[in-house]
């Protein structure tokens, strides 16, 4: 009998190593997913950062450059805070704020309207006059109509289509905004709607005027006035402008993941002779609202506007993606506390008033600790403040 043959080996791996490698792989399988994972995720946070800074900036610096030219040719004490008419046929209105709790329109550098949680609205206002202050007086009494006699025969500096404001004298009256519609002859201000002449109402002027006791400010073209309103909604910085083709009844987006707008007036609350304007400015108290700065007794005066020294500013920016809940809690944690506003001392000697701001955007399916913030904060001095005749 031949002896049993000796069976060889069949090749492959057994049913052990078969597992061993299956579970290996597995493993490798998830620690390369969890890596991916996160590196999407610090990807994201990545990105997100960088959207909240670049829109936040731009945002700041378009607040920035308005606000850096306001009050130019407003800077008379005549003009600045003096409650004013406009109509525009455009459908821009002026921005209103209180005066002893009566709504006033005051043609001022700035009007905040402070909205507590909410985000504000930040209206600045210049002219583009080359004569900065230039004024001629009344020569006739004003009742009504769309001429207007004034009190030089030819009248430096006033051409057609620029915009005036006429004032009383002394302050304390109505002002009102027109728009030459012809070049001034024989010291007479035509004003007639129509035409193109955007800013005069087709009864002429809505307030009467004394002859000698009003006086006529130049603001330069009207296709260059620069009435500008900053506001947010739903996560868009808005933007409603005179001197912008569509945006002065209805405001135009500008940049978008933008929360929140804030701003603080800054008063120069100094009495009696230590207020010298034309020596220099100075921040005495931050405000959310106006307030008394003057000391006159009356809050929202003309006076008050003539002590805003300058305005602080934020931009509250969000990242454009949201991160992921919590699997376990199904909670976001991108964000867990509202940021805050103006916490810090600027100048050292002066009070912070801090401020928060409400970050959730209505109708948004996310909570807004999903969202990543960034808050960007500036203090603009209102340089022609100063610059007063």
């Amino acid at each position: 009998m031949r002896p049993p043959t000796t069976l060889r080996r069949v090749g492959g791996f057994s049913m052990i190593e078969l597992m061993v490698s299956v579970v290996i792989g597995m493993l490798a399988v998830m620690f390369a997913t969890r890596l991916f994972i996160q590196g999407e995720q610090n990807k994201s946070a990545a990105v997100g950062g960088s959207d909240t800074m670049q829109n936040g900036m731009l945002a700041l610096f378009s607040i920035n450059n308005d606000a850096s030219q306001a009050g130019w040719g407003l800077n008379d004490a005549l003009i600045a805070g003096c409650d004013t008419r406009l109509s525009d046929a455009s459908g821009f209105v002026l921005a209103q704020s209180a005066r002893n709790g009566v709504p006033i329109t005051p043609l001022a550098p700035v009007v905040i309207q402070s909205n507590g949680l909410n985000s504000d609205q930040i209206t600045l206002y210049s002219g583009s006059s080359m004569s900065g202050v230039g004024s001629v007086k009344l020569r006739q009494d004003y009742n009504a109509g769309n001429t207007m006699g004034v009190s030089d025969t030819a009248p430096f500096g006033f051409n057609q289509n620029d915009v005036i404001v006429v004032t009383p004298e002394p302050a304390g009256g109505q002002c009102a905004i027109a728009q030459l519609s012809a070049a001034p002859a024989a010291s007479t201000f035509t004003f007639t709607a129509g035409g193109g002449n955007r800013f005069n109402g087709g009864a002429g002027l809505p307030t009467t005027y004394k002859a000698g006791q009003a006086r006529v400010f130049n603001l330069g073209q009207a296709a260059r006035l620069s009435f500008h309103t900053w506001s947010v909604q739903n996560g868009m910085l808005l933007l409603r402008a005179t001197d912008l083709a569509g945006t002065s009844a209805a405001p135009s987006a500008v940049i978008d993941h933008v929360v929140a707008i804030k701003a603080q007036y800054g008063l120069d609350t100094r009495v009696g002779d230590l207020f010298t304007p034309t020596n220099g400015m100075q921040v005495g108290v931050w405000s959310n609202d106006m307030m008394d700065a003057d000391g006159d007794g009356i809050s929202g005066s003309a006076g008050d506007f003539q002590r805003i020294a300058a305005i602080r500013v934020a931009v509250v920016a969000r990242s454009k993606m949201p991160e992921k809940a919590n699997a376990t809690t199904g909670e976001c944690s991108a964000t867990t506390e509202t940021p805050k506003i103006f916490s810090t001392k600027s100048p050292a000697t002066v009070a912070a008033q801090e401020v928060t701001v409400t970050l959730a955007l209505a109708g948004d399916p996310l909570s807004w600790k999903c969202y990543r913030y960034r808050v960007f904060e500036t203090i603009v001095p209102i340089r022609n403040a100063g610059w007063r005749p």
